[in-house]
């Protein structure tokens, strides 16, 4: 009680307040109330102006990795057929072997396509037959109509119809040779294309690879692929080169490059890093993902490397531009907006922005600033826009 009288004492004394100034060698007393006390308190108050740290913003190329998904797939890989139903007669290839590119895999037999062969040949040695005999029936025709022809000449010896049906005789004859040609020509295309059907029992490697599945044995009945549950005779894949499919998501396809080398790692081989390089984009987004599909060249001619292998691909993100970047602390994100203060002339500004990626301390943000802005290094809604503060300047870090 005894503190807050002498408090109370000297805000009384206070109105009495006394200030002597000299000039000129004379001395000015002048009296100030306490009311003109209160008002110089006041605007002192007003005039003191709030200090904000700042940071410039920067623009820089962004730069960051990302680790995402791939598999490991077969650069080349298939399941072989016969065109034609048969027996297996023979086989010498089997799960893991190594096949050369044109190797017999297997040989097959199929008892009616010998006797259709057969038939085949029969008919073109008739053909061929019919068309000696009509080219000979020609010929004595020709033989014949000459002859008329010659004696016709000759008043009263051979009468003119005679000639005249000898000369139709000959272009008939003529006629079934052309047809005896024509047959005979269907019946060699036909064996022929008996031949060909008959190399389809020799299966053959398509290309270079390894046979990794394998569904037949000596006697099995085979044919054609009658839809997908039914299996293939063997299925041959391509390792010594792999492709790595990665899903790119959608905000990161600026970043493909083809040729880029990118790394990744197999749980099969923990601590060992590869290399693939990008060769191949689709283009276009899957609709279900909303992510890209882009394949990498994969080198394996160990063969280490497996098709159907997981791989954690480090994948490199750039952007196609220069970007630009504020603290992370300096964004404000609200239930309406999100924006960071930008301090010009004096003034706060509330900036909407997008925020992009981070990238260390900083964040990518896309509107309306400049490289060389300020803003407030801690971003706050209570600093309202137009408020006047002063402005303290410290690096931003990256």
């Amino acid at each position: 009680m005894a503190l807050r009288k002498l408090i109370l004492g000297a805000s009384i004394i206070s109105t009495a307040v006394v200030i002597i100034s000299w000039s000129l060698g004379k001395s000015n007393v002048q009296e100030v109330t306490h009311s003109d006390v209160r008002s110089a308190v006041d605007k002192s108050a007003l005039t003191q102006v709030p200090t904000v740290v700042v940071a410039g913003v920067v623009s820089r190329q962004f730069t960051r990795q990302t680790l995402l998904p791939g598999e490991l797939q077969a650069y080349q890989d298939v399941a072989l057929y016969p065109k034609v139903q048969g027996f297996v007669e023979w086989i010498e290839v089997d799960r893991g072997s190594v096949a050369k590119e044109g190797q017999l895999l297997a040989r097959l037999i199929a008892p009616e396509l010998t006797a259709q062969r057969r038939e085949a040949a029969a008919k073109v040695q008739a053909a061929h037959a019919q068309r000696l005999e009509a080219e000979a029936k020609l010929a004595a025709d020709e033989a014949t109509y000459k002859r008329l022809k010659a004696a016709s000449a000759t008043p009263g010896v051979i009468t003119g119809n005679d000639v005249d049906v000898a000369q139709k005789t000959v272009e008939a004859a003529r006629a079934r040779v052309h047809a005896g040609q024509e047959n005979e020509a269907a019946a060699l295309q036909a064996a022929h294309s008996f031949q060909d059907i008959e190399s389809y029992l020799h299966i053959t490697a398509p290309f270079d690879g390894i046979i990794t599945e394998r569904n037949i044995h000596k006697g099995s009945l085979v044919g054609p692929s009658g839809g997908p549950a039914s299996l293939p005779m063997l299925r041959i894949r391509q390792i010594s080169l792999l492709r790595l499919v990665v899903a790119l998501p959608e905000m990161d396809v600026a970043s493909i490059e083809p040729g880029t080398e990118v790394s990744f790692t197999v749980p099969a081989f923990l601590g060992e890093t590869f290399k693939g390089v990008v060769q191949r984009v689709a283009h276009a987004l899957d609709v279900k993902t909303r992510t890209m599909p882009v394949e990498l060249d994969v080198e394996n001619p160990s063969g280490r490397l497996a098709p159907g292998m997981y791989a954690e691909v480090a994948w490199p993100i750039r952007r196609p531009q220069p970007s630009l970047f504020v603290p992370s602390s300096a964004m404000v994100t609200t239930t309406e907006r999100t924006f960071v203060i930008r301090i010009r002339n004096g003034e706060v500004e509330w900036i909407d922005v997008k925020r992009g990626a981070a990238m260390g301390d900083m964040v990518e943000v896309f509107g309306n600033l400049e490289p060389g802005d300020q803003v407030a290094v801690r971003g706050t809604d209570e600093l309202r826009a137009g408020t006047p503060v002063v402005a303290k300047q410290v690096s931003a870090k990256s």
